[in-house]
């Protein structure tokens, strides 16, 4: 078995690196070592497997191949202006060749009446053809040539100063991997190779820089691919397991009276059958003895909230204290009044605890929540502090976990000796590839259901020079005692213009809609909080009817009555952003809309966006479509980045490898939890160097 201690090199002892070279690799690419060389890899392909003519060149728009000879070779000035011209000619025409760069380098290799393979991309001035700097080698050196698709790979200015362009990069890729024969390691079993056809790691490592054919290029970034997913997917379970057999969770054994007295009596509607199952899942997993950790993803309105309610009842029913964090001290007001509204009836002893929370309220709370008396605290950030101890919390519930830090979620471990069950909720659709990637370690759930009697929210694109029609739809709307938020971007880079646009048009909205017979409320970022929750609060008391804010009413306002959501400059807005904010609408009876303004220049990307919207009101399908257009990386955040750290798979593109590396993975652990047996020790060995280097950003503690 080969050790990794070759992959270990540093880059500077490679042939044609040296110090300089390899400071350079180091500060640009990050590349220090051969196993980040090897690891760096071609972006795309060029197909060098026919040529063309020099006439037939001329009507081709793409890089061209063509065979024939060189002459008419010339310096052309002096100094930073001189370049280097020849003419390239075969049996059907010529064409001007030209170099401004490298002079040195090209002028000793054409120099000489040998046939020459020319590659590069054809230019026309007036009625003349020429190609400025093509690649040039000897034909001869062509037809010795394994393989005929080039690697090309991403380098830059300061990099290329230093000839390491493309070519350099190829060049010196060239002479590590005519060293690796015998030194590259094993990293996954005969029996996984067999079951997936997998080329040798060594054999994939040669093809994915010098492929000798579509095809074996094809199943070296099928073997690297799975490679990275199955170690990804490894270090994910291994840790869901360890917390597994680590920590022993509360026992939630018997559903008694509060949960059955709530059901049976005061549940407002019949659950979806996806609620259920979740609820189910829930159950299960409290009842085992194990440690709960498990994702809630669910849609604006398909009834999270309810969810996590049952859940904390089934706490009290077994003796213990339930908490539900919030981000926001509004959407921990709101699932204050949900709860009351619910649970008062029954005699639940609820607490609210936040920033605003005076200090006679918090000794209240803290000596409530110490000798048992209150049941369940729901609040914010303030929750999280050292001095709020709990008799023996049960169940800690996280409401839009994405607003919450690992080192924060993970202070709700330590309210008890023993962890209390947690269960994080979003309502941020998050695509099933990244679920089983940044959550892979935690259960995950998923409401797809909305509950009955809920009204799809009907989407408009208009363009500007629709404003007159949408004022009055608008005023329409409003006289049926319904109300109306307008949304305008705010864009860091640009605040102060964003603020700006978001006051020119309050003034315009104020014109349109005056007072006394029109009510409005402005809410954004400038704002002090309590300015802010007091005009959002106008607004949901139905005081005022118009709301007129900047995104921080994304997550967090729950007006049922508020029945169309505009969104203004609505290009600039992400997928997942413009869900949201049409999520903010439909939550009552009545038909609700969302209407999309924008201007006329719209990108291509901006104008999928909108047909999206249009579309489809499914949160999970926009997702999916956000990952299409962005990629992981933009939707999760860069505080996710450790995890993404992928050289060759592609989450958006690559799910179905990615869901046969889980299972592959999943069935390895079960038979073999501890990697101990003979066949797995490569793995072992592999699985412990990775999880060394990568950071576990979707865990809990």
């Amino acid at each position: 078995m080969a050790s990794d201690s070759f992959l270990k090199t540093e880059i500077t002892f490679l042939k044609g690196v040296g110090p300089q070279r390899a400071e350079l690799l180091s500060k640009e690419l990050g590349l220090l070592t051969y196993n980040d060389l090897i690891h760096y890899f071609p972006f795309r392909y060029v197909d060098k497997s026919s040529f063309t003519t020099v006439r037939e060149s001329f009507a081709i728009t793409g890089p061209v191949q063509m065979k024939g000879k060189i002459t008419k070779v010339s310096e052309v000035g002096a100094g930073r202006k001189k370049r280097l011209t020849a003419v390239f000619t075969d049996d059907s025409a010529s064409i001007d060749l030209v170099w401004f760069t490298g002079v040195k380098w090209v002028k000793p290799i054409i120099q000489s009446d040998k046939e020459f393979t020319l590659f590069g991309k054809v230019t026309r001035f007036g009625a003349k053809y020429n190609i400025a700097h093509p690649e040039v080698e000897p034909y001869e050196k062509t037809l010795s040539r394994v393989g005929n698709l080039q690697p090309v790979y991403n380098s830059g200015e300061k990099l290329s100063a230093k000839g390491l362009h493309t070519k350099g990069i190829e060049k010196i890729l060239r002479t590590l991997i005519a060293l690796i024969p015998g030194k590259i390691h094993r990293t996954l079993s005969a029996d996984i190779i067999e079951q997936y056809n997998l080329m040798d790691r060594e054999e994939a490592f040669r093809q994915i820089h010098f492929p000798e054919s579509n095809e074996l290029l094809k199943k070296a970034q099928m073997r690297l691919k799975f490679e990275e997913l199955f170690f990804m997917q490894m270090a994910l379970i291994k840790q869901k397991l360890i917390t597994q057999r680590k920590t022993r969770g509360y026992v939630f054994g018997e559903v008694g009276i509060h949960f059955n007295t709530f059901y049976n009596n005061h549940l407002p509607f019949e659950l979806t059958g996806a609620q259920k199952r979740v609820v189910k899942e829930i159950r299960r997993d409290t009842a085992t003895g194990h440690h709960m950790n498990r994702l809630l993803q669910g849609d604006v309105g398909s009834g999270k909230t309810l969810v996590a309610i049952l859940s904390m009842l089934v706490a009290l029913d077994n003796g213990f204290q339930a908490c539900m964090v919030a981000p926001t001290e509004i959407l921990a007001n709101q699932h204050l009044q949900s709860a009351l509204e619910f649970l008062e009836p029954m005699g639940v002893k609820i607490g609210l605890l936040t920033g605003s929370s005076k200090t006679a309220e918090r000794k209240v709370i803290h000596e409530a929540l110490e000798d048992g008396s209150m049941q369940i605290l729901i609040g914010t950030h303030a929750i999280l502090e050292e001095k709020v101890r709990f008799k023996n919390l049960g169940i800690a519930i996280v409401d839009e976990q994405h607003k919450f830090g690992v080192a924060q979620r993970g202070r709700l471990w330590r309210k008890n000796v023993q962890p209390p069950h947690i269960l994080v909720m979003t309502a941020t659709p998050i695509p099933r590839t990244l679920a089983m990637t940044f959550y892979g370690d935690l259960d995950v759930s998923v409401i797809d259901e909305l509950p009955p009697g809920r009204k799809e929210i009907k989407t408009i694109h208009y363009f500007d020079s629709k404003r007159l029609l949408l004022f009055q739809f608008l005023e329409d709307e409003i006289k049926k005692g319904r109300q109306v938020y307008i949304v305008y971007p705010l864009i860091e880079e640009s605040e102060k213009l964003d603020y700006k646009d978001l006051m020119d048009g309050f003034e315009s909205i104020s014109r349109r809609f005056p007072r006394p017979e029109y009510q409005i409320s402005i809410v954004h970022g400038r704002m002090k909080p309590a300015d802010k929750d007091y005009e959002m609060d106008l607004f949901a008391k139905g005081k005022t009817q118009i709301l007129v804010a900047t995104t921080v009413i994304e997550v967090g306002v729950n007006v049922p009555n508020a029945s169309v959501m505009v969104i203004e400059s609505a290009e600039k807005f992400g997928l997942s952003t413009l869900h949201q904010l049409r999520g903010r609408v439909g939550r009552g009876a009545e038909q609700s809309y969302c209407v999309l303004m924008t201007g006329y220049k719209l990108s291509q990307d901006a104008k999928t966006r909108m047909e999206t919207m249009v579309r489809t009101s499914d949160g999970f399908e926009i997702a999916e479509v956000d990952l299409r257009m962005r990629g992981p990386g933009d939707i999760m955040g860069t505080q996710q980045s450790g995890i993404l750290d992928l050289k060759i798979a592609d989450l958006a593109k690559d799910n179905q490898l990615l869901n046969l590396a889980r299972i592959c993975a999943t069935e390895l652990l079960e038979e073999d939890p501890d990697l101990t047996h003979k066949k797995n020790l490569d793995i072992r060995q592999e699985l412990m160097l990775q999880m060394k280097r990568k950071t576990h950003w979707s865990r809990i503690s």
